[in-house]
């Protein structure tokens, strides 16, 4: 995906469960609330009822039937969108659903969702600004963010210090860190140096906490800028601005099912008058 996404016609989806029943722990996923393994953990632990009583592991779930998480009603047979945002994410916001400090979160900026939550794929630390996907499909989140896909993540990084040949090679051989090795799938030269700063582009395999940051740190430099250009085929588009997102076209949707190793959902596309909302929004967000 080498081009800014746009928009077609509008198609809606529905999280529905078949007539013999689906296993609760999917279900719970496709909502958004963990991967399965995680959800095995709330099940196992009691915290989720099914028509009142409480659930166990291999519990199937029917048309009709009332599920609540840790005591809140789950939209089940509602129409849910399957929605697949891609977010420019400035400096100063965080990933969490809430920050104790009171900070802004990237979940702040998103549309709001009459069934559904928004599910991120991966985290940016605070100060890293750059490409984010966003979904109301769990499953695709979790999918996209396991180990065993191997998604590619690639970031422009301004590093400051004194930078050689044979630095960027150990980076690519590999370094071991305080959480096991870790290295750069590659390196590249970014752009013009700025007196002691460098620029380089880098791609990783995996998404460990700080990785690129710590990775630099372990050679004795530091980065003094970062931001998240691609995540797999997906680029970020050169006219999106930090703060704003933009709904993924069917044909993009599809790219991303596929680096996930998933079969395609249809996606949902804004009306032209949600369209028109949205630029109105962004115009007075950029004032």
């Amino acid at each position: 995906m080498n081009k800014p996404a746009t928009t077609s016609v509008a198609v809606e989806t529905k999280v529905e469960l078949t007539k013999d029943g689906e296993k609760l722990q999917k279900v719970l996923a496709r909502l958004g609330l963990g991967s399965r393994r995680e959800l095995e953990k709330v099940i196992d632990a009691g915290d989720v009822k099914v028509n009142g009583e409480v659930a166990r592991l291999g519990s199937r779930v029917h048309p009709g039937d009332k599920i609540k998480f840790k005591g809140r009603a789950l939209p089940v047979d509602s129409e849910i969108d399957t929605r697949l945002l891609l977010y420019h994410k400035p400096v100063g916001e965080v990933c969490s659903r809430k920050d104790p400090e009171g900070r802004a979160t990237v979940f702040d900026a998103m549309p709001k969702l009459k069934n559904g939550r928004w599910v991120s794929v991966g985290r940016l630390d605070f100060n890293t600004s750059g490409l984010m996907l966003l979904t109301t499909d769990g499953e695709l989140a979790n999918a996209l963010m396991h180990p065993s896909t191997q998604v590619e993540r690639e970031y422009l990084v301004r590093v400051m210090g004194r930078v050689d040949d044979a630095m960027i090679e150990r980076l690519k051989a590999g370094v071991e860190l305080d959480d096991g090795p870790a290295r750069f799938t590659d390196v590249q030269e970014g752009g013009d140096s700025d007196g002691i700063n460098r620029f380089f582009y880098v791609v990783l395999s995996e998404g460990r906490n700080r990785e690129v940051r710590r990775l630099w740190e372990s050679q004795g430099v530091t980065v003094s800028r970062l931001k998240r250009v691609r995540y797999g085929d997906v680029f970020i588009p050169s006219k999106l601005k930090k703060g704003q997102w933009l709904e993924l076209t069917q044909h993009d949707a599809d790219v991303v099912y596929t680096m996930a190793q998933m079969e395609p959902k249809k996606v949902y596309q804004p009306s032209r008058k949600a369209k028109e909302k949205q630029a109105r929004r962004v115009r007075k967000k950029a004032r």
